[in-house]
């Protein structure tokens, strides 16, 4: 079914969220949001301010994290594919969950589709208890409906502790 209704060329609406705690992390988030608006089938809508924040796990540096949204013209498994390999492309290697990372890329929302297979869900499952990816998104898109909640983003915002994120300075 899922097939089916995405099989047509037709962009469909997706949100990522990034995010990088080892390295130059700007320059990293930049050159990795770069690659996704050169991939083919994949058109840049929107792109967030940097916010700093809290790692969550092990001790570990604080994170730079954003979100983007996309048109895309491909199925949410080939842009999850996307995203892993960008994240390899930039060096990623997972070791230790929720570790310090190089570079993350979660597919956070695809259009308003719920997914949920052995290696992907849609959407995030931990997306709405986490300030750094609530605080990116409801700026560039506040609106957007989660699926699986029936709430708009800013209004998932609002049940989130946002103290830990701090908007970076020079965006």
């Amino acid at each position: 079914m899922l097939k089916a209704r995405y099989a047509e060329a037709k962009p469909r609406r997706s949100a990522v969220a990034l995010g990088s705690n080892i390295g130059d992390s700007q320059t990293i988030l930049e050159a990795a949001i770069e690659t996704l608006a050169q991939t083919p089938g994949i058109f840049l809508e929107a792109r967030s301010n940097w916010y700093q924040t809290k790692a969550v796990g092990p001790p570990q540096p604080d994170y730079l994290n954003g979100c983007v949204t996309l048109q895309v013209e491909i199925l949410p498994q080939q842009l999850l594919e996307i995203l892993l390999g960008i994240e390899q492309q930039f060096g990623r290697v997972r070791q230790e969950r929720w570790g310090p990372r190089i570079l993350d890329l979660d597919l956070l929302l695809f259009d308003d589709i719920i997914l949920d297979t052995p290696n992907l869900q849609i959407p995030h499952p931990r997306m709405r208890d986490r300030a750094f990816v609530l605080v990116p998104l409801a700026e560039i898109a506040p609106d957007w409906i989660e699926p699986v909640s029936g709430y708009v983003i800013k209004e998932l915002l609002k049940e989130v502790d946002c103290s830990d994120v701090h908007l970076l300075m020079g965006n």
